[in-house]
């Protein structure tokens, strides 16, 4: 149990004996959420917990990206952590507690483990880090960073910022990283303190006798194709299927007593994976020795882009088609209504999200088959890290009151589609006509590290991510950073080489956005003729209640007579949207005139709208009306109201008083009427001007 506040998380670690013919590690990372802990009630039909919220299914993401790498490569017993959210403090998050007790069940449950590890948060709150930072603070501040960490060195980052500089992101690593280490300190001395010794991996002893051989028999010819930088990828896949198709046939030509043929008869996996392996050597060996890629590139080097904006009808609000290489992604920006915001029903203070990315990555995508499903958790994640770097240049709600949903299709993928998705959708939203505040482009940066010798790559692609020790994803503007997410492979790096990482990062991102201002440089001045028109404005929340009438009646009048679908906020702010401008207009008179004060001594022109025997009706204002008593019809006396005015009859009227029921009591006597001479009238108290 891990503890922060009235933020309590339980997380515990269970192995199990391993399955027959597993070769990778079957972990499992779950994040539990209970909504008793905020003292609620599940607002589902059922009242109980079902499907993980998006925001849970990120948390399994947080908790599994850290431990991965820290497992040996060599164990196959099934890991299982899962961490139950028990009670939640509205200033303290559950995530980085999460991560952190992750770490310590996996060193109490004596597990093989590269530990220990911890995470924390770190904020910015004007030009001062803030560690651990409440949801408000969050809210408030310019980042929201997530760091985790091991003994040797920083093994994940997560983070969002507003066009921060790299400078100050990496100082706030560095300031995250030194609070990991008391973090783990303290592990330790828990341990210590229980008497549990941390059980060290050693890796059992290998067969060598096939990767010796496949050394032999196989280095030259895989050393030849990686060599070849001016082939496809699908040219260079299909080459090294050949090599280890020949080599599987020379293999079954042995005799069967023979030591490689009886190691790859044992293992139906050993060929293949070893044969991965020995591919994996030689290609960083050629990065490391030679400075060369398997495409050719230099380590700085991005591969040939393009970009186009407004590829599919109208019909779509706005779409965008950006390709790296032969990762290829098509974004499509759909506007809608403040009703249209998604409410969130999990354990976070914030309710609604009114900017939506969804991300998807077919089979075909990578040339496979598959049964199309729910998204995955890989889906959620890409989708919500493309989120996230959009977020900081969105216009405020003030002046675009609309939802905006991107959804991005992956059509090829040779890596980094995530930035892929962040690029197309800054493509998607600029045709839609959204004011971003600056477009945004991404890159992914890879490393590969032998020793001490340390190579960073730019732009990686698919094999690079494979076999290589890092990705990390940086997403920005040309003034600064606004996403970052860093996964390792290895058991952690120092800050330095992470802020060479940053910085190289830096050129290849405004490189890639001076392509895409190419295909569009600034966002569109008009919406899709598809898209709802939405006017916003503010109104004295008191008045509230005015314009919805009792039951409701008001506004649902004013949104049949208009024609348009209307929503208050609680602040008072009110938006109209209708895919008629001139009936979004008529509503919005209504409702200034529904909440417009009226004050004594006023002249308003209106038009009679009913008449009863005492008076007539008089609508002074869009939805306001004041009302005429028999008795200020006329100097003379009257004796039915009908002789002097009818229902439809336009007339000047004064705001005679106004009682303490609020109703408005008005006159014709001394107010000259069309064509009447003003001399002999008393001079009428100017209208004040709408507010």
């Amino acid at each position: 149990m891990i503890e922060c506040g009235d933020t309590s998380v339980l997380v515990t670690a269970t192995r199990s004996t391993g399955r027959d013919g597993i070769d990778f590690l079957p972990l499992i990372c779950d994040y539990e959420e209970r909504l008793y802990a905020a003292g609620r009630i599940p607002g589902s039909f059922m009242r109980r917990e079902s499907r993980p919220p998006e925001r849970a299914t990120l948390i399994c993401r947080l908790i599994d990206r850290p431990m991965r790498p820290l497992f040996p490569s060599w164990l196959r017993d099934d890991l299982q952590i899962v961490a139950t959210c028990m009670s939640l403090d509205e200033r303290v998050p559950a995530d980085v507690l999460a991560v952190t007790g992750a770490s310590m069940a996996t060193l109490l449950a004596k597990i093989p483990f590269y530990g220990p590890m911890a995470a924390v948060r770190v904020g910015l709150l004007g030009d001062d880090f803030v560690l651990n930072p409440s949801y408000r603070e969050i809210e408030r501040g310019d980042l929201d960073l997530v760091v985790a960490g091991t003994p040797q060195g920083v093994v994940m980052v997560e983070a969002g910022a507003n066009q921060l500089p790299e400078g100050d992101v990496i100082e706030a690593i560095d300031f995250g990283y030194e609070a990991v280490a008391e973090l783990i300190k303290a592990q330790q001395s828990i341990l210590k303190e229980a008497g549990i010794e941390q059980v060290i991996p050693e890796a059992p002893e290998q067969d060598k006798t096939l990767p010796v051989y496949l050394e032999k028999a196989c280095s030259k010819s895989i050393g030849e194709v990686l060599g070849q930088f001016e082939q496809t990828k699908a040219e260079r896949d299909e080459k090294l299927d050949a090599i280890r198709s020949t080599t599987a046939e020379t293999i079954q030509g042995l005799k069967d007593s023979d030591p490689v043929r009886v190691a790859v008869s044992a293992n139906g996996k050993a060929l293949p994976n070893s044969f991965k392996a020995l591919t994996k050597t030689l290609m960083r060996q050629q990065i490391l020795k030679d400075g060369k890629r398997v495409d050719g590139r230099t380590l700085d080097q991005v591969r040939p882009i393009s970009a186009a904006a407004g590829v599919l009808p109208k019909r779509v609000h706005g779409s965008g088609l950006f390709q790296r290489g032969l990762t290829q992604v098509l974004s499509t920006a759909t506007l809608g209504t403040p009703s249209d915001a998604q409410e969130m029903d999990d354990l976070n203070p914030s309710n609604e999200k009114t900017y939506l990315h969804h991300y998807n990555f077919p089979a075909y995508s990578v040339g496979e088959t598959r049964p199309m499903r729910s998204p995955g958790r890989r889906e959620i994640g890409h989708g919500a890290l493309a989120e996230r770097a959009i977020v900081p240049v969105l216009p405020a709600k003030d002046t675009f009151p609309y939802v905006v949903r991107v959804v991005s299709e992956v059509l090829s993928s040779n890596g980094s589609t995530s930035m892929g998705s962040v690029c197309g959708s800054t493509l998607a939203l600029m045709d839609a006509g959204v004011p971003l505040k600056a477009p945004v482009s991404g890159a992914a940066m890879g490393l590969i590290k032998e020793g001490d010798e340390v190579k960073i790559l730019t732009d990686i692609q698919g094999i690079e991510d494979f076999l290589g020790d890092m990705d990390f994803k940086v997403a920005g503007t040309d003034k600064g950073i606004t996403a970052l997410q860093m996964d390792m492979k290895i058991t952690g790096l120092p800050v330095s080489i992470i802020a060479e990482a940053v910085n190289q990062a830096r050129p290849a991102r405004l490189h890639i956005l001076e392509k895409m201002m190419e295909a569009i440089e600034s966002p569109r001045e008009g919406l899709s003729p598809h898209a709802p028109r939405l006017l916003s404005f503010r109104i004295d929340p008191e008045l509230i209640g005015t314009v919805i009438g009792p039951g409701g009646r008001t506004i649902k009048n004013i949104t049949e007579r208009t024609n348009t679908k209307i929503d208050i906020e609680d602040s008072g702010i009110v938006t109209i949207a209708s895919h008629d401008g001139a009936a979004a207009e008529e509503a919005q008179k209504i409702i200034e005139g529904l909440t417009r004060k009226v004050n004594e001594g006023e002249v308003f022109t209106g038009s009679i709208t009913r008449i009863i025997p005492i008076g007539a009706f008089v609508e002074i204002l869009p939805g306001k009306e004041g009302m005429i008593h028999i008795s200020q019809l006329s100097e003379a006396r009257v004796e039915k109201v009908e002789d002097v005015v009818k229902v439809g009859d336009e007339v000047t009227v004064r705001v005679r008083e106004i009682d303490n029921r609020g109703r408005i009591n008005l006159t014709l006597r001394g107010v000259p009427q069309n064509g009447e001479s003003p001399d002999s009238q008393p001079a009428p108290t100017p209208v004040a001007p709408l507010s």
